[in-house]
């Protein structure tokens, strides 16, 4: 099974995070209002036509938005999961640009694109590479940046971009609300 992981460290909210668990997702980077996590597509992530179910896409990014919503530790004064307050989801749209298969291995780039008091917004982009394609592990773009995809089995022009094709765009609205 996937870690859970950044140096042997379990950010809080994947703890208890089953879901996540069950779909094997690593976490490669996390930063202030940024996360890159990875899967690979199983069978049971299938829908019908044998292509990555949509949901199974949308749980993923949906992993890649709370964690970058939600601070591994709050600084003393600030909001997070440490200060009895955590950043849930108040919207989310998804649009799906190309299919992914069994097999590949998806990464999932969550930034922040602003914030205003209680509430946020994130982009994730979600890019699909075949095993092996691009080398390495990919690395997180930096937060302002819009990744652009590369062309499956090569390595990316620039070392910030995930290997692979751009295969889904996430946009959600976060708002910080007290753990109850």
């Amino acid at each position: 099974m996937a870690e859970l992981t950044i140096s042997g460290d379990t950010h809080p909210i994947l703890k208890d995070d089953y879901a996540s668990e069950w779909m094997g997702i690593e976490v490669l980077a996390l930063d202030d209002g940024h996360a890159t996590i990875r899967m690979r597509l199983r069978q049971e992530m299938l829908n019908g036509f044998g292509m990555a179910h949509g949901g199974m896409i949308f749980a993923f990014g949906d992993t890649a938005f709370a964690l970058a919503c939600n601070p591994a530790s709050a600084k003393p004064g600030e909001a997070g999961i440490d200060s009895g307050t955590i950043t849930v989801a108040s919207g989310v749209d998804i649009n799906f640009l190309k299919p992914a298969f069994r097999g590949q291995v998806l990464t999932a780039v969550a930034n922040r694109r602003a914030s205003t008091g209680r509430s946020g917004l994130y982009d994730v982009q979600i890019y699909a590479a075949d095993p092996g394609a691009g080398a390495g592990t990919p690395q997180p773009a930096p937060a302002g940046s819009v990744p652009t995809a590369t062309v499956p089995g090569e390595l990316p022009a620039d070392p910030a971009t995930p290997a692979g094709e751009l295969i889904a765009e996430f946009r959600g609205r976060s708002r910080t609300i007290s753990k109850k």
